[in-house]
């Protein structure tokens, strides 16, 4: 995934003043090191009219330029964040999707991250399928393309741990409290999104797709979320501090009781290796042991395979991620509890997460978040 431009603009088959199917809307933020691959995937989708809106979020970097290169890509600003009674304003994802919305003409909108890679004729076959499935918002979470040591070690712990509180079926059981969607695919009929009141009505919000889902489950709208591997992949991090950047912005709003969750983690891998170190070493009773060492180890490869990462992705994370996940979710905690994170640049104030706020992430509760214009180059 170079950032090399293409040999020639890349066309698709979207005439100006033809109405489209289906509007694409990339928030893009210095997005320089993977929008080109992303938009090679989206410009040669086929069997569906669409088009590519992308908003480009005050980079710094070559976003635009990039952006530019490709025939028929619209690209716009969303202008500045709006600011409300005491510092509150929306956030920069948001304040980039609803400025891409307002510039859409398809009765469907796909809401895509820039880090995304979309396989051919995906975007085809999810419309059949939210149509299909009457789906007012279906939701993919993509493959997770991870590289280097940290991200093939933590990323599969957090995704098995989401699997686990956000199960996929019970998510599309119309009648279970639990909700959730994937801000890195989301396609929405337009009518529901509209009456929901669009990205407008999450604009504070930090984890702005649990809550566009929200509203759509308790508008009676039918939510569709699965895993997508056969649609779309998407490398997140690509380093160090991007993920815990990352990740330090969201865990203490995903997990309820993180201190809890960490030390339970913490626990887990503790048992698992006292258990492995005293078989191998102790000869008086190694029959035993081993059975419990190998019962520890085979309960913790069953709950993080659940992430669909590659096997040997999956035996790092068991050797190593789990402390490194305790680790991030205490620093979630901590940072909300001071009311402040951080994200490419902008600096967020946020109300320290509460018992409510994951009640609110499965019943029509409403979760507070603000955000400042504070910027960091």
């Amino acid at each position: 995934m170079d950032s090399s431009f293409p040999a020639a603009p890349l066309r698709f088959p979207v005439l100006e003043t033809s109405i489209p199917e289906v509007s694409i809307i990339i928030p893009a933020r210095n997005e320089e090191a993977s929008l080109r691959a992303c938009l090679e995937s989206l410009t040669t989708q086929t069997g569906v009219a669409f088009e590519i809106i992308v908003v480009d979020d005050a980079s710094i970097d070559r976003t635009r330029e990039i952006a530019e290169s490709f025939a028929g890509v619209r690209v716009i600003s969303p202008g500045p964040l709006p600011q409300g009674p005491a510092g509150t304003g929306w956030t920069g994802k948001n304040n980039a999707m609803i400025a891409g919305a307002k510039q859409a003409r398809a009765d469907w909108l796909l809401f895509t991250d820039a880090d995304t890679v979309h396989l051919p004729g995906s975007l085809a076959r999810a419309l059949d399928e939210a149509k299909k499935k009457q789906a007012d918002l279906l939701s993919y979470s993509p493959e997770q393309v991870v590289i280097t040591f940290a991200e093939r070690a933590v990323m599969p712990v957090i995704f098995a741990e989401l699997a686990a509180h956000y199960p996929p079926h019970k998510v599309r059981d119309e009648t279970s409290e639990i909700v959730a969607a994937n801000g890195q695919y989301i396609l929405v009929h337009r009518a529901a999104h509209e009456a929901v009141g669009g990205h407008t009505a999450v604009a504070t919000e930090i984890l702005e797709d649990v809550t566009l889902a929200r509203l759509f489950r308790n508008a009676g709208h039918r939510v569709y979320f699965r895993y997508g591997r056969d649609a779309v992949r998407t490398r997140m991090y690509r380093n160090w501090p991007q993920l815990r950047e990352g990740w330090t912005k969201n865990l203490a709003l995903l997990f309820p009781r993180p201190e809890f969750l960490a030390f339970q983690s913490l626990t887990v891998w503790f048992a698992a290796w006292s258990t492995l170190a005293i078989a191998v070493f102790d000869v008086t009773s190694r029959h035993f042991v081993w059975i419990l060492a190998a019962a520890f180890w085979l309960l913790l490869y069953r709950r993080i395979r659940a992430a669909h990462f590659a096997v040997v992705n999956n035996l790092l994370a068991m050797a190593f991620g789990l402390p490194m996940f305790a680790y991030l979710l205490i620093r979630s905690k901590k940072a909300h509890a001071k009311g402040q994170v951080s994200w490419k640049g902008r600096v967020y104030s946020t109300a320290a997460p509460s018992e409510s706020t994951f009640t609110g992430m499965q019943a029509p509760k409403p979760i507070s978040r603000i955000e400042s214009q504070g910027f960091k180059s």
